[in-house]
């Protein structure tokens, strides 16, 4: 055969087997793709095979889904120990029959998707929960209801799972005897998005927690808190919406906390707030919008925060900032339609003001600059009174409220002359929400 046409075999032969090669390597790929949907799938109905998930993931080999059918299924506890994914068709009923927790997780990388879960213990041994999940990672709930338990979602030492689209129907007639929504506890890494809470003591629960991201959730007529953490830090809070609790945003013992785009409203009452910053430090607040409340922020013993470009709207007092609390930032904020802006407990303050947006300023503005030419002094003297005499609070409409400021602007005695903006806005920032 001549050389040419040797090579030119070679060559032939190389081509073939090389497609031959491409052909495998693409079915190996298709093959893989294909996997997921081969899982094996068990289905639970009233008349089916298995009558309960339980029988079902007893069955169940690991990776298996477990389709749900419409249904009331009276199960007590059901315990997930494998990584399988639980469905619900039409919203099933998953009743714990008021004995423990109703669905328990000790796998890593379990799926529970649009169940009703609900009747779970009420005796606060244990703190049983309508879905609790513990020591594991990567978990996704989601699209799930929720109602008639002491706890509604609960994760314990958890890490990597995704909380979201919840509805949490609570019943909680005393903060004593009650449970939270979603309730964290030493988890890290989990997101929390788009949850509805209703009617338990706290909506959103977080303890010894890290890099959470908490977003797009309403926490709302709750008994005690919107939102509550405790001894956490680097967590990330935007978009959320929390109405008519106790409390709204309540941070204590933590640090390098972010707050950014939040509504807190409507929080009234005797001792209501839409913040409390307790023993919080290094943390942002920024873009949130404070209306309706009692006291619209109360900083304790807070120290190295940020708070800027925020809306503090038709509040009783807008800022309550305790004499503990030091080395706090005050900028670009906009204070409008409030009863009283400040009040605090000292003559002293160890805080910035600068740039902020008061509508009780009556300074003017030589230069044009948008600056005001002199300070402006946010804590009245009849505010101070009211610190001490609450009963006061009569008086507010008073004429003699308006001689004991006028008074105490033309002879400054008793008001705290270090809490001052130096540099006031003549004008509400653009951002600011106008519709108050």
């Amino acid at each position: 055969m001549p050389v040419t046409a040797r090579a030119r075999t070679m060559v032939l032969v190389g081509l073939v087997a090389a497609c031959a090669w491409l052909l495998a390597a693409w079915r190996q790929a298709a093959l893989a793709a294909e996997k997921p949907s081969q899982a094996p799938q068990l289905v639970v109905c009233p008349n089916c095979r298995l009558r309960k998930l339980g029988e079902a993931l007893a069955a169940a080999a690991p990776g298996a889904r477990v389709i749900v059918q419409a249904g009331l299924y009276a199960e007590g506890t059901v315990t997930v120990n494998k990584p399988v994914e639980i469905t619900g068709q039409g919203y099933p009923v998953i009743d714990g029959l008021g004995r423990a927790d109703v669905i328990r997780v000790t796998a890593n990388d379990v799926t529970i998707r649009a169940l009703w879960v609900r009747n779970s213990g009420s005796s606060a041994m244990g703190d049983p929960a309508a879905i609790k999940a513990v020591g594991v990672s990567r978990c996704l709930i989601e699209d799930n209801r929720v109602s008639d338990s002491l706890f509604g979602i609960r994760l314990d030492q958890a890490s990597d799972c995704v909380v979201r689209h919840n509805e949490l129907r609570g019943g909680a007639t005393s903060a004593s005897y009650s449970g939270n929504a979603i309730h964290l506890w030493n988890s890290q890494r989990v997101v929390v998005e788009g949850n509805r809470a209703r009617g338990w003591r706290d909506g959103l629960y977080f303890e010894f927690t890290r890099g959470l991201r908490v977003q797009g959730n309403l926490s709302e007529n709750n008994l005690r808190y919107g939102l509550h953490t405790m001894y956490s830090s680097d967590n990330r809070y935007r978009q959320n919406l929390l109405r008519a609790n106790q409390g709204g945003v309540v941070l204590m013992y933590s640090r390098q906390l972010t707050v950014l785009d939040n509504r807190s409203e409507r929080h009234w009452g005797a001792a209501c707030y839409g913040a409390l910053l307790k023993d919080l430090d290094a943390s942002r607040f920024e873009h949130n919008r404070f209306a309706g409340n009692s006291v619209a922020l109360v900083a304790d013993n807070a120290n190295g925060n940020v708070v800027a470009a925020n809306d503090f709207v038709q509040n009783g007092f807008a800022l309550r900032i305790l004499a503990s609390s030091s080395d706090n930032r005050f900028s670009g904020n906009a204070f409008a339609a409030n009863a009283f802006d400040v009040i605090t407990n000292g003559t002293r303050s160890d805080n910035l003001f600068a740039a902020n947006y008061w509508d009780r300023y009556r300074g003017y503005d030589l230069d044009h600059d948008g600056i005001g030419d002199v300070p402006y002094y946010p804590v009245s003297l009849f505010a101070l009174l009211l610190g001490e005499y609450p009963q006061a609070i009569l008086l507010l409409r008073s004429p003699l409220v308006s001689l004991l400021d006028l008074a105490e602007r033309g002879i400054p005695l008793l008001t705290p002359q270090a809490l001052r903006d130096t540099r006031p806005l003549m004008e509400r920032p653009r951002w600011s929400k106008s519709s108050d």
